[in-house]
């Protein structure tokens, strides 16, 4: 190992600032561990082939939720790992030793810049596209990271790129949730769910290719696309939509490492995950993994880790708990919404599936989109606009995320009627409210949860301009709403609050049924009776006694 070796050699300067990189990352520790436990004791180095198989992922028969089924990506796949320790572990006599296997971890997975974990998950995809007999068109100038990339991707490449993306997070974290009793529980390899992510490629596809203006983005087949993506276009706009995907590459790098050390402390076959992944019970839920896995790849907080957990998670129970409000189970209509949410102080999700006319037909084709917001608290009854921070979302048909400006705070309103009769010369909206001002409001969806009205982005200063949904005009539009779900971000804690909360209410209106009569003195002096003699006789008049 790295540590036991340095005992009896004196160590380099470069060993010195490869273990410090490596430390910066906070993997030393299992670098040293994994070098320890399957490193050649007599060589002190790893071969190619234990290094290739600790990167090595295999599905054989990969379930799609889209229509669009790629035949390649499993060879894609099986020539993961081996282009990983191609491109950044270099052998020497008799296999990989200490500083060369800290010298490749950190060319791979060390602290860069976005764009060049960007460059080095291309240069990956690439070598694998290679190894399995397809063409690229993606050429590299260096062998480094930040090397430039000339070429271009075709809207298929791009479903392949983003998918390999998947399917390394979804091996590292179905096997890490498979832990039980001591022993690892590896993946099936027949077993991947490769959710819809049209709505990520779509958006790349219209950013960077030339696309005609009688492009449809509701009925387009993304594998018979013959558009051209130029290499540099979409590393820009994978940095402003989805700066966190090269950390799949990162986490499952980390993560295939963490369980080849706990298989080898097992000293045991291992299992296989039993029960069913599939997403049979979140295929009529308007977040779907893809479109959960989208809202993850925009930002870097403790949200996305929760979102994630939604997007690989095994348990039916854990999806019901973060639910909290749905309205085709619970209800249309703000009331509805705001006994289900009520209590919850944590971030928020909300989504909106909607219908409107397309304009631009002649038919008047009724069109479905999905639009969102995420709020960084929860709900609350103001007649004013609040909150400190949030996100809006263009979810389907195509998916993008609109930050906050900076320029105003108006993130959130939700106000329902006054429990008051108070007589209001202006009355404020009922409803729920995003960005905007009051009246012109971003995204506005009424009491009833019946009507949304989208209106442009020169409304609002808060969020970050462009269309919520395609084809959008100057005008407001108004669209029938046919689903709305909440989703809570907020944890375990979040969760057991909002029931505290609840369990309180409960007590509190059980409380205020009960009536104890023995407050009133007597008959003569209750509400009751009163009422009663002026409905019996209310001309007569009541003397007051003086």
């Amino acid at each position: 190992m790295g540590a036991s070796s340095s005992t009896e050699q004196p160590v380099s300067a470069e060993q010195r600032e490869l273990e410090s990189l490596a430390a910066s990352t906070g993997a030393l520790p299992l670098l040293q561990k994994y070098f320890s436990k399957l490193s050649d004791p007599q060589t002190s180095t790893i071969s190619i082939q234990i290094l290739q198989q600790c990167f090595h992922i295999r599905y054989e028969n990969p379930v799609s939720e889209s229509q669009q089924k790629p035949e390649s990506f499993p060879s894609l796949l099986d020539h993961l790992g081996s282009s990983i320790v191609d491109l950044f572990f270099m052998p020497e006599k008799g296999g990989i030793n200490w500083i060369g296997f800290l010298r490749g971890y950190v060319k791979c997975c060390g602290r860069m810049s976005t764009s060049m974990s960007l460059n080095i998950l291309l240069r990956i995809f690439a070598m694998a596209v290679k190894k399995s007999g397809l063409s690229s068109n993606l050429e590299f100038e260096l062998e480094d990271a930040d090397c430039k990339i000339s070429g271009s991707l075709l809207p298929s490449d791009l479903l392949l790129l983003l998918w390999m993306c998947w399917a390394m997070l979804w091996n590292v974290r179905t096997s890490k949730s498979s832990e039980r009793k001591g022993k690892l529980l590896l993946p099936d390899i027949d077993h991947l769910v490769l959710p819809d992510i049209d709505h990520l490629v779509l958006p790349a596809v219209l950013s960077c290719g030339e696309v005609n203006s009688s492009f449809d983005v509701w009925d387009c087949d993304i594998l018979s696309l013959d558009v051209q993506l130029p290499v540099g276009k979409f590393l820009s706009w994978a940095v402003s939509t989805a700066p966190t995907l090269s950390d799949c590459f990162t986490q499952f790098v980390i993560g295939r490492l963490q369980i080849s050390v706990i298989a080898e402390d097992e000293a045991g076959p291992s299992e296989s995950i039993s029960g069913d992944i599939s997403s049979k019970a979140s295929q009529a839920l308007l977040l779907t993994r893809g479109r959960a896995w989208a809202v993850s790849l925009g930002s870097r907080s403790t949200v996305s880790e929760e979102i994630l957990k939604l997007c690989f998670s095994a348990d039916i129970d854990v999806t019901d708990e973060n639910l909290l409000y749905r309205s085709s189970s619970h209800g249309k209509g703000l009331n509805r919404f705001w006994s289900n949410v009520e209590g919850y102080h944590g971030p928020l999700l909300i989504l909106i599936s909607a219908n409107s006319e397309d304009a631009n037909q002649d038919n008047n084709k009724s069109r479905k989109w999905i639009v969102g917001a995420l709020t960084q608290q929860g709900f609350e009854n103001k007649d004013t606009f609040y909150g400190s921070s949030g996100d809006l979302y263009a979810i389907s048909p195509i998916f993008h995320v609109f930050s906050p400006s900076g320029k105003e705070k108006n993130f959130v309103y939700s106000h329902l009627h006054p429990t008051g009769r108070v007589y209001e010369a202006h009355p404020k909206p009922v409803g729920i409210a995003f960005g905007g001002t009051t009246t012109n409001e971003r995204m506005f969806m009424d009491e009833d949860f019946a009507k949304l009205i989208v209106r442009h982005h020169a409304m609002d200063k808060t969020y970050q301009h462009g269309p919520l949904i395609p084809n959008q005009g100057f005008l407001p539009v108004e669209a029938s709403i046919s689903e709305v779900e909440v989703w809570g971000l907020g944890g375990k804690n979040a969760k057991e609050v909002q029931n505290s909360y609840k369990k309180r209410e409960e007590l509190f209106t059980e409380q205020r049924r009960k009536v104890d009569l023995k407050k009133f003195a007597n008959w003569e002096d209750s509400p009751e009776k009163m009422m009663m003699d002026m409905m019996g006789d209310p001309n007569r008049v009541q003397r007051e006694d003086r």
